[in-house]
């Protein structure tokens, strides 16, 4: 079992920079790909980035803004997110899954997610 904390969200203008943090209660972290996901109001959960050793994916609508790291010392992942949108706005949620995927159905554990609120 695996469980998940983030932190980091909060309210922020167009065009600032947001970290999000995410701790993993989790034997053997290396070895899980760690996902962030988000879900706007009336949207479902949408693939944001995941990460595993050698193999890194991303969102189209994130890439170049946004950086998926993990300190596996620490048990932790980071996604930094820059030149934020007002369409960044969701709950994002950690993930973490065995296999490396990015699809909401392919990730057993979750976080309870983190408000991002970006105003214009």
């Amino acid at each position: 079992q695996v469980q998940l904390v983030e932190s980091g969200g909060g309210l922020v203008q167009a065009g600032d920079s947001l970290t999000l943090s995410c701790t993993a209660s989790a034997r053997s972290f290396s070895r899980y790909t760690m996902g962030w996901f988000r879900q706007a109001p009336g949207k479902e959960r949408e693939f944001v980035a995941a990460r595993i050793s050698g193999a890194i994916s991303y969102a189209d609508s994130v890439k170049g803004r946004f950086t998926l790291s993990r300190d596996n010392d620490k048990n932790t992942v980071y996604l930094q997110m820059n030149s934020l949108k007002p369409e960044d706005t969701a709950v994002y949620y950690c993930a973490a899954a065995e296999k490396f995927g990015t699809t909401v159905a392919q990730y057993p554990y979750w976080g309870q997610g983190t408000q991002v609120t970006v105003s214009t």
